[in-house]
C-alpha cells in the first residue's frame, strides 16, 4: 500500500452523473477535500487532483497509468468486475467495494417485484391507466397467489440474499440457498445447497431469486436447459446482473408460459433496447436497475468511506469490503 496521506492533505474524487455525493461527504464536515465530476470526461480530465476516487461506471483501467496520485479506489456497487485487479495490486492501490449499502434496498425489490407479479398489481396498473375495473375471476389458475407455504430459491447468500431469505421466512416460505462455500449459512436458510446442484434444485422452487455477483461462473447461469427444469408457473426474480440470464431464453421461456412471470430489475445491455421483446410482454416486470437507489443511498456510501478512512488513517489495513 502506498503511505497514506493524512486527512488534510487528503482529496478525495467523486464521479457520477446523478448522485451528489460530494454535497453529502461535505455535510459531514471532516476537513478532507473533495469534488465531484459528472461526466466521463471531466472524471478523466481530474484524475491526477485525486488521492481517492469513489465512483462505478465511469471507472477506466488506464485511470491507474494516469492516476499518479491514486491510492484507494471506493466503488459505488457491490459489483467489480469491471475493475482488472491484477493491474489494482500492480499499482499497489486499494480497491473496497460497496457491499451491503442497498442490502435493504435491493432485498426489498426483490419482494417488491415478487408481490408484484404475484398479486397481478401490474394488471390492475394497467387497467387503472385503461380506467378498467376487474371483475371476479372464476378461472381459479388465473387468480393471484399466496406465498406462505411456497419455496424459494435463492442463489447468493450475501448481505443481499441473506436478507431476501429472513424476509421469505417472514412470509412463510421454505428457503433454499444456493452458494459455492455453504458453510456457516444452515441457521439462515431452511436448506444450503452448493452452486452446482442448480439443475437438481430448480425443479424443487416455486420462486427463484438471483442475487449473486456477475462472475465466469454466474454468466448466464439461468440458461435455456436450467429455464427448462424450472417448476412450470414459477417466478423467476433477478435483481443480481443481467448476465447472470440468457435473456432470449428467459423471453421463449415467459412467451410460451413456462414461468408464470420474471421480475427484472438488471439486463444485459442497458438501458434496455426499445427493439427488446421484453418490453411487451405481459408475464414481465421490469424496472430500471433501480433495486439499490434510495434516498439512504448516498449516506450509506459515505458512511463505509468515512469508516474506512479512519482506520487507513490509524495504520488499519483491516477495511470495510476489502477487495485488493
Amino acid at each position: 500500500m502506498r503511505d497514506f496521506p493524512a486527512f488534510d492533505e487528503l482529496t478525495i474524487q467523486f464521479a457520477h452523473p446523478a448522485y451528489r455525493f460530494s454535497d453529502i461527504f461535505l455535510a459531514r464536515d471532516t476537513g478532507i477535500k473533495s469534488f465531484q465530476t459528472f461526466s466521463k470526461e471531466d472524471t478523466a480530465a481530474r484524475l491526477g487532483e485525486a488521492d481517492v476516487m469513489v465512483l462505478s461506471g465511469f471507472w477506466q483501467n488506464d485511470f491507474l497509468e494516469k492516476a499518479t496520485k491514486l491510492k484507494y479506489i471506493h466503488t459505488i456497487s457491490a459489483g467489480y468486475n469491471y475493475i482488472d485487479l491484477e493491474a489494482v495490486k500492480s499499482h499497489s492501490v486499494i480497491l473496497c467495494n460497496a457491499s451491503g449499502v442497498n442490502s435493504n434496498a435491493v432485498s426489498e425489490h426483490a419482494f417488491g417485484l415478487l408481490l408484484t407479479l404475484t398479486r397481478k398489481i401490474h394488471l390492475a396498473r394497467d387497467n387503472q391507466a385503461r380506467r378498467g375495473w376487474r371483475g371476479m375471476v372464476g378461472d381459479r389458475s388465473k387468480r393471484e397467489e399466496e406465498l406462505p407455504g411456497k419455496t424459494m430459491l435463492i442463489i447468493g447468500l450475501g448481505n443481499i440474499g441473506s436478507r431476501t431469505a429472513r424476509l421469505a421466512r417472514a412470509f412463510g416460505m421454505k428457503t433454499i440457498g444456493l452458494k459455492r462455500n455453504t458453510k456457516g449459512f444452515e441457521d439462515l436458510v431452511d436448506e444450503i445447497h452448493p452452486t452446482s446442484s442448480l439443475l437438481e434444485q430448480l425443479p424443487r422452487a416455486d420462486v427463484v431469486v438471483l442475487t449473486c455477483p456477475l462472475t465466469d461462473e454466474t454468466f448466464r447461469l439461468i440458461d435455456a436447459p436450467a429455464l427448462n427444469v424450472m417448476k412450470p408457473g414459477a417466478f423467476l426474480i433477478n435483481v443480481a446482473r443481467g448476465g447472470c440470464v440468457d435473456q432470449a431464453a428467459l423471453v421463449s421461456a415467459l412467451k410460451n408460459n413456462h414461468l408464470a412471470g420474471a421480475g427484472l430489475d438488471t439486463f444485459e445491455e442497458e438501458p434496455l433496447p426499445e427493439d427488446s421483446p421484453l418490453w411487451d410482454i405481459e408475464n414481465a416486470v421490469l424496472t430500471s436497475h433501480t433495486g439499490g437507489e434510495t434516498r439512504q443511498y448516498e449516506d450509506n456510501i459515505v458512511d463505509q468511506l468515512i469508516e474506512n478512512l479512519h482506520r487507513l488513517s490509524r495504520g488499519n489495513s483491516a477495511l470495510i469490503n476489502r477487495i485488493v
